[in-house]
């Protein structure tokens, strides 16, 4: 009797063990699915996503498809894409320049979409008191820039529509916009290559000259919107949800810009007059990539070969998402 007991009692902790082994499967299972239903994504200091990640529209129509929002901030667009190459972000938005960097390393990822042209948010600038008055007195001199950057194309484009060379100008790569703008301020280099927010911070704190404005390079200076490779494929559907939601966003912040200003302004600690001044001067869209948009970046990406940026010839097209 006594032996039968004891079989009982092992039988009977022998389930609840199972029964709580299940418990904590089926809890690990859920935190599991939970964790596959988020969506990271990248942004940078002043780039529209900082609107749509203020504006909640992604939260919101990602929501209805069950999917939480993670949001990863990075200092600038090579960063970001590292993040992306990784699988540390789904999703994120940098400049021409360092897609094209990142397609010469053979790194995986998909451009998705671009943003309208925003020419007048990058420039080439002096302190007034440099004595430099034009892009030809530049010869000889520091030039501080992110490699590769946008801003780093518009000032080879500025040096040779002035029949300088390239090499006739001492380039200065530095890390990241806040290193550029202690160079700039401190004299160690002569111009400073830059773009928006930092731009417009430089323009608004400093007495400076815009080498390069209201000139025509023919160079629109789009940023694009990136995925990650696998992202892309696996989830197509919500790569779209991200790209309506930035349209969505965009169409709002048109409507609204001094809301947007206080919004960004806030949300990254930068003066409200710089915010402002970057955002006065360009308007929000998102474009569908198209024979064009892929051609610009193609000739930006040949340019880049030619003076040395990249080691080979890539072909951009290879690595755009077909869009509907």
């Amino acid at each position: 009797m006594k032996k039968t007991k004891l079989t009982l009692l092992t039988v009977i902790t022998l389930v609840l063990l199972v029964l709580t082994a299940c418990g904590s499967k089926s809890k690990d299972t859920d935190a599991a699915a939970d964790s596959d239903k988020v969506v990271k994504i990248g942004y940078q200091k002043g780039n529209t996503i900082n609107i749509l990640k203020e504006s909640g529209y992604l939260e919101k129509n990602l929501k209805e498809k069950g999917y939480k929002v993670e949001w990863r901030e990075f200092s600038h667009g090579g960063t970001l894409l590292e993040g992306l190459f990784t699988g540390n972000i789904d999703f994120g938005h940098a400049a021409d320049g360092s897609g094209i960097t990142a397609q010469a390393g053979n790194k995986p990822f998909v451009y998705v979409g671009a943003d309208k042209p925003n020419p007048e948010g990058i420039g080439l600038l002096v302190l007034k008191d440099s004595g430099i008055k034009n892009i030809k007195e530049l010869k000889g001199k520091k030039v501080g820039v992110l490699k590769g950057g946008n801003h780093h194309y518009l000032a080879m484009l500025a040096v040779e529509d002035a029949g300088l060379k390239v090499d006739d100008i001492e380039w200065v790569y530095l890390q990241d916009a806040s290193q550029l703008r202690t160079a700039f301020e401190t004299k160690a280099i002569d111009a400073l290559g830059t773009y928006d927010p930092f731009f417009a911070g430089a323009e608004t704190d400093l007495e400076t000259v815009n080498l390069t404005e209201g000139k025509d390079y023919d160079y629109p200076n789009r940023t694009f919107y990136y995925a990650n490779e696998k992202f892309n494929q696996q989830h197509p559907e919500l790569v779209e949800v991200i790209l309506d939601s930035i349209a969505e966003s965009d169409e709002w912040a048109n409507k609204n810009k001094p809301e947007v200003v206080k919004l960004v302004s806030k949300a990254l600690g930068i003066n409200e007059k710089v915010i402002e001044r970057a955002i006065d001067r360009r308007t929000y869209g998102l474009d569908r990539l198209d024979e064009k948009i892929i051609k610009t970046q193609q000739a930006q990406a040949d340019y880049y070969t030619k003076v040395g940026l990249i080691p080979q010839k890539i072909n951009v097209s290879e690595r755009v998402k077909d869009t509907k």
